[in-house]
């Protein structure tokens, strides 16, 4: 089976933020090919390069989302009205969206409305698509003056939310600005019947500008696309622009929502990370019978060690791991310490991790300082040198070589979070054997089961009494570690999130219908471009099949060597099925 994997920002980029779960599903499923197609954000993200890639990697395209594209395409006036149609319609559809509600406004949009605007968005799009195919690329126009003109059009026609009527002119020209970045898939080169329409699926390892190549390799080539989600992007919208004006929040939110409607309403599967996610796509428009929950896979076997001895563990060491941001409120972790040292004066506080940006390199100063004011040094006699109970350190040092070391040096792992997707360092944590006490917020208590004590956010003193609870019982801490650790093994290595998709793969192409017909020696047709279980033995998986049609739906070929489907016929993943299917 040939995979198209698509990615942003991710793999297989050195800094790639979704990068080792791309690079663990390709290994592990070697039996298929996949090509790369990858979005870049940065100019550091590329220049840092990319992974070594394995072998089983046929293909990679990039294409940047950072730098200003100037296509020196000029349009005519037929291209010039066809843009102005499509982007008013598409602008139409976001201001009459409710503020970031995909589906239903303020007070509530009928269903019929609803219906209406995402059938519009949904033109809008492939429209603008089409365009960009047939004149060569979309940037110049995204970021004219029509543009801008169109918005402001939508924005003060009636039936436009009210955020939207209140869009000032920056507003619009940030809007518009927005709009382009994520739009620019429109104008790559992937869409034809020897790049991204030959391949047997795309597979998209996030939503919204990620997916929008598999999108248009649907509308174009009719190839089944199945869509990761870890983190929705309407969501991660509503985290990142706090500061923005109502009219930016509510437009964007709009465009994420409705772009987030149309991937879900044509991808073949859904697979969120974690029931929180899920809830998300849901109340998106994800029918629930696409959704098939996958929790990520991570490699257990790092962590072995600090797990089949938790006895080497500090018992009155308390770590917490990770990025060091506001959204993890050590604020109010290190508030809790303080009532945690006065009922256990011989506790201490590990925290390990480095600032995530200037926003995090700023808000490790501030807990450093809040530190030192709360727990002053302490020595253990008059000429003893003192030390503050609560240290900051980093991994890759001679105490704390790896994360698995920083978790193993204490017999109590804290999340403090108030905002959380999926919880991939309590995820160690657990590998490690480790109990937990959490806030309860993301996907913490899917994560965790009954294998830890969840708390609510913002409130040190519950935070503080469960560790103390814990501290205080030895026993009860190995057996939540213990159990931790059996479910952590149970539902969240690599293997399991390998076989997962493996399977799903065959799902996908056993009721997709066949787009080009491939025949081995004897003339019999393969059920895939590249057979899906190519180290089984037998006649299907012969090497020198040879390809009798290619190209995408509708595409009719005459001549010698073409074989013509008359009725599609469906893929199928066993031998019986191949040789019965028909033509």
């Amino acid at each position: 089976m040939r995979i198209g994997l698509l990615t942003e920002g991710g793999y297989p980029y050195v800094s790639g933020e979704a990068g080792l779960w791309c690079d663990r599903l390709v290994r592990g499923l070697e039996q298929h090919e996949f090509d790369l197609y990858a979005l870049s954000r940065s100019e550091s993200e590329e220049t840092e390069g990319w992974v070594p890639l394995p072998p089983q990697v046929g293909r990679v395209r990039t294409a940047p989302l950072w730098e200003s594209v100037d296509d020196h395409i000029v349009y005519g006036r037929r291209a010039r009205r066809r843009f102005a149609e499509c982007y008013g319609e598409l602008a139409t559809a976001l201001c009459t969206a409710g503020p970031g509600n995909p589906s239903a406004g303020p007070e509530g949009e009928p269903e019929g409305q609803s219906a209406l605007e995402a059938d519009r968005f949904a033109s809008a799009l492939y429209g603008l698509a089409e365009l960009a195919r047939d004149e060569g690329g979309l940037p110049t126009a995204l970021r004219s003056e029509a543009a801008v003109r169109a918005l402001e059009r939508a924005c003060r026609a009636p039936g436009a939310h009210r955020s939207a009527r209140e869009a000032s002119v920056p507003d619009l020209l940030t809007v518009t600005a927005r709009l382009e970045r994520a739009l620019r898939p429109l104008s790559l080169d992937w869409y034809e019947d020897d790049d991204l329409g030959s391949v047997d699926l795309c597979h998209a390892a996030s939503g919204g500008t990620a997916a929008l190549p598999g999108l248009l390799a649907r509308h174009f080539c009719d190839v089944p696309l199945l869509v990761t989600e870890y983190g929705v992007r309407l969501r991660t919208h509503y985290l990142t622009e706090p500061d923005s004006s109502p009219a930016i929040r509510s437009l964007l939110a709009a465009f994420h929502g409705r772009l987030a409607a149309e991937t879900y309403r044509r991808a073949a599967v859904i697979t969120p990370g974690n029931t929180h996610a899920r809830r998300w796509q849901e109340r998106c428009g994800a029918d629930r019978a696409k959704l098939r929950t996958v929790h990520p896979g991570m490699d257990a076997a790092p962590f072995a060690e600090a797990g089949e001895s938790p006895e080497c563990a500090d018992p009155q060491t308390l770590v917490w791991v990770g990025r060091v941001e506001p959204a993890k409120d050590l604020v109010s972790l290190l508030h809790a310490f303080a009532e945690i040292r006065r009922a256990e004066p011989g506790s201490r506080l590990r925290i390990v991790g480095g600032p995530s940006g200037p926003e995090g390199a700023a808000y490790l100063i501030h807990c450093k300082a809040l530190a030192a004011q709360l727990f002053p040094d302490e020595a253990d006699g008059p000429h003893a040198v003192g030390r503050n109970p609560v240290s900051f350190e980093e991994t890759g040092g001679p105490e704390l070589p790896s994360r698995a070391d920083a978790y193993a040096s204490g017999a109590l792992v804290v999340l403090s979070s108030v905002v959380e997707g999926f919880p991939a360092g309590l995820v160690e944590a657990m590998f490690c054997g480790r109990a937990t006490v959490s806030t309860d917020v993301g996907a913490v208590v899917e994560a965790i089961g009954g294998t830890g004590l969840v708390v609510p956010p913002r409130n040190p003193r519950a935070l503080a009494e469960a560790c103390v609870a814990l501290l205080r019982d030895p026993d009860r801490r190995a057996r939540l570690g213990a159990a931790a650790r059996a479910r952590a093994l149970e539902l969240f290595t690599v293997e399991q999130n390998i076989t997962a998709f493996h399977g799903i793969y065959l799902e996908i192409l056993s009721r997709t219908p066949a787009r080009r017909v491939l025949l081995d020696d004897t003339g019999e047709p393969l059920p895939f471009g590249v057979p899906a279980e190519a180290h089984v033995p037998g006649r299907w998986s012969d090497p020198t099949a040879r390809v009798a049609a290619r190209g995408g739906p509708g595409t009719a070929r005459s001549g010698p060597g073409w074989a013509v489907e008359a009725e599609p016929a469906c893929a199928k993943t066993s031998v019986a099925a191949s040789e019965g299917a028909a033509r």
